[in-house]
């Protein structure tokens, strides 16, 4: 909704401080924190501080300290002064009077209405500006209930405000009825505070004169005062409670004794050491030994045995592992599922690629995770039922949950549906991230990174209802060869992994594909090509899926299977290569062939290089290509060509237009020159490892990306390649396994 003071304060701050700040704001009319930047840099420039932020830092709450401990009609230094606090009254929805620059009677009412409603009328009497009041004009916390906020959380924040609001480094918390990462912050400040800490001592973080202090100060039934005030508020806002209380009675108990239930803490009914802890940071008191652990290295005999010394049952270990350098044991090696069930453990399989920000997160890599996710599964012989945590592993905030995180989830689902729901999905992540995967349906259980506690996603939000594992702590165990390094996480019981399996698939090369497999390949290549915008007809695109998934799979899949032998190369990077380029011919494609014939056959003259064929290749590409793997010894059969002669890309050219064998052959060749770093070409590649039936993710990737070349589209768009790959790789590993 337009708010037409807002607007009038944003025409404000544009009009006598644009030029100054640096920035002009939308005079939209709707609250924004560009508008509060704007405001606080107007400010900085009243304050004559040198370089302006959008930061209301230490360096503007000092200036102003120093210079305008009080402002009210009596100290407000200019009208332009005035205009700042007022202007930022009705950003936070107060009346700030006319925005004419006088400190009226109007603002002096806003100001104690402000005061009132962020609970430090008592503590801050009066309508006078202090600085921290001005920091909390200039941001976007709300002092009311908002978005179904609870009145009783809102009771919490404002107490908070009023008893230690002015303490050195407590500043106003918001009162808005939900729980945050600031509000949990001022809990510890508030422990901190009643532990005795002084100001400059107290830091707000759980560090070790913090959790010693709390081992001395445990509340039970009978207790009373602000100890209890404080434990219930900590209760409160994990959402394990419904009352703010300094008595600790029989109803606060019994919640007590239902959260530490819910947390795997002993059942005391009283908040201890490690219920505090719990509470007030996500990996809670580190000290507990927990029966579950993930780690990046191979589980031996000698190291399985550390585990069972050490209580762990649980096992987290990875299916693939991205990259072919970093961590060589990442991923589960071959027998290491069978000595975990031999030695009394059960595993539970964690897929993660690269995704260590949003960019890496959307609904094609969700469906192109879970495809890759199962047939890894498969290959190491996960059982149907098994729970696979898919990972979310960065502080992933709550709009890049919207925007990424809940498609890319989506999308897995979508893969794991078209894979006949035979693998559960789990989530691992901070805990908004799983909490909300889980209320979006696209998750079974939670596998919670609480170690990280200061993640956005962790302070302030309560352990999920479907928590799983919750990850607390990096230890190392054992010795010699029983050392490992693991993160090490409580089990809750809701997954409990897996001691039986099936034979592990084979690294072995390609077969044919079995007919019985055949119609489903190309029903799921079409359901994955519709969910990324492919219809099945084609489209506006020549070719519809049947026709092409005959032509570049079914049709030449003797040929096909020679060069996967030939090569040392999976057969999906043939198909998928061919299949993609032939779903992408359109009629203007078709067209500029006619033309590049007719004039051939007219003037003798190669007129334009335009990609032609089933798998759309160039003459240059296909010379380069051809001439690199016949020098290297690849093929043999043809001619070195001279990419300077027009007869010779003509001929090559023309052969790939006409020669559905020669243009299938020619996706091998060009795989083999993109994997040898395309020398000669126009793509600076550095050279990969020889072709591998076991190449990794980021392998597979490059592969499919370099046979479309060096722009961005090509980046993007193997993404999209990468899906198709896992999905044909899924029934050719099918077919070699039978």
């Amino acid at each position: 909704m337009r708010d037409e003071m807002v607007v009038r304060s944003q025409r404000f701050v544009n009009t006598m401080y644009g030029d100054r700040i640096g920035m002009m704001v939308d005079e939209d009319g709707q609250v924004s924190w560009n508008t509060m930047y704007a405001l606080t840099r107007a400010l900085q420039v009243e304050l004559q501080i040198p370089i302006l932020s959008n930061s209301f830092g230490p360096t503007t709450l000092s200036a102003l300290t120093a210079r305008y401990p009080v402002l009210n009609a009596s100290t407000v230094p200019s009208h332009d002064f005035c205009r700042i606090i007022q202007s930022a009254m009705y950003c936070k929805g107060y009346d700030g009077g006319g925005i004419d620059g006088e400190f009226s009677v109007r603002v002096e009412a806003g100001i104690s209405k402000l005061k009132a409603d962020m609970g430090i009328e008592g503590t801050t009497p009066g309508s006078d500006v202090t600085p921290k009041v001005f920091k909390a004009l200039l941001n976007m916390d709300a002092y009311v209930v908002v978005n179904s906020g609870s009145d009783v959380v809102r009771s919490v924040q404002r107490w908070l405000n009023s008893r230690y609001v002015n303490r050195q480094d407590f500043f106003v918390i918001p009162c808005d009825g939900h729980n945050s990462r600031d509000v949990s912050r001022s809990m510890l400040y508030a422990l901190q505070y009643e532990l005795g800490m002084a100001d400059g001592t107290a830091n707000g973080f759980f560090g070790p004169a913090t959790q010693a202090g709390l081992r001395s100060h445990s509340v039970s039934r009978g207790s009373q005062g602000t100890w209890v005030s404080l434990f219930s508020a900590a209760m409160l806002l994990n959402q394990r409670y419904t009352a703010f209380t300094s008595e600790f009675d029989d109803a606060l108990a019994s919640a007590v004794a239902a959260f530490q239930s819910f947390s795997k803490l002993p059942v005391t009914s009283m908040g201890d050491f490690t219920t505090w802890a719990s509470l007030l940071v996500s990996y809670g008191d580190q000290s507990r030994r927990g029966q579950a652990c993930d780690g990046v290295t191979q589980i031996t005999p000698a190291r399985a045995a550390t585990l069972k010394a050490e209580g762990i049952t649980y096992v987290g270990r990875y299916l693939t592992n991205p990259s072919a350098i970093y961590l060589p044991e990442k991923a589960i090696q071959p027998g290491e599922l069978r000595t975990i069930a031999d030695n009394g453990l059960r595993c539970f399989p964690i897929y993660q690629t690269f995704g260590r920000d949003a960019k890496g997160f959307n609904y094609i890599a969700g469906r192109t995770a879970g495809q890759a996710a199962v047939n890894a599964a498969l290959d190491h012989g996960f059982q149907a039922g098994t729970r696979i945590f898919f990972a979310v592993d960065f502080d992933a905030v709550d709009g890049e949950v919207t925007s990424s995180i809940l498609p890319h989830f989506k999308g897995i689902q979508d893969a794991i549906a078209d894979d006949g729901d035979r693998y559960l999905i789990g989530v691992y992540g901070p805990r908004n991230v799983c909490a909300r995967v889980a209320k979006a349906g696209h998750s079974t259980a939670s596998f919670v990174s609480d170690m990280s506690y200061g993640y956005s996603g962790n302070f302030g939000y309560p352990l999920p209802a479907d928590w799983a594992y919750d990850q607390i702590v990096t230890r190392t165990i054992g010795s010699g060869g029983g050392w490992m390094e693991i993160d090490n996480s409580i089990a809750s019981g809701r997954d409990i992994g897996q001691n039986t399996f099936n034979r592990p698939r084979s690294a072995v090369p390609d077969t044919r594909l079995d007919a019985s497999v055949t119609v489903a390949m190309m029903a799921d290549v079409a359901k994955y090509m519709e969910s990324i915008g492919y219809p099945s007809d084609g489209g506006t695109h020549s070719y519809r899926h049947e026709g092409c998934f005959a032509a570049t799979v079914l049709d030449h899949d003797d040929l096909i299977t020679e060069l996967s032998h030939a090569h040392g190369m999976r057969k999906a990077l043939i198909q998928t290569s061919a299949y993609w380029e032939m779903r992408h011919i359109t009629p203007a494609d078709e067209l500029a062939w006619e033309a590049v014939i007719l004039a051939y056959n007219t003037t003798d003259q190669f007129i334009r290089d335009t990609s032609t064929g089933i798998a759309k290749q160039r003459a240059f590409t296909l010379i380069r290509a051809w001439n690199h793997c016949l020098r290297k010894g690849y093929v043999s059969g043809r001619p070195i060509l001279d990419a300077s002669k027009d007869s010779d890309k003509y001929s090559i050219w023309k052969k790939a237009h006409d020669d559905k064998e020669f243009a299938l052959t020619s996706v091998s060749v060009i795989h083999m020159w993109d994997i040898d770093g395309k020398p000669g070409g126009d793509d600076d590649s550095a050279a990969m490892r020889p072709p591998d039936l076991g190449y990794v993710d980021q392998e597979i990737y490059d592969v499919l990306r370099r046979y479309q070349g060096p722009g961005e589209l090509a980046f993007s768009e193997a993404r999209k390649r990468l899906g198709l790959y896992y999905v044909m790789e899924k029934y050719n590993a099918i077919s070699r396994d039978r």
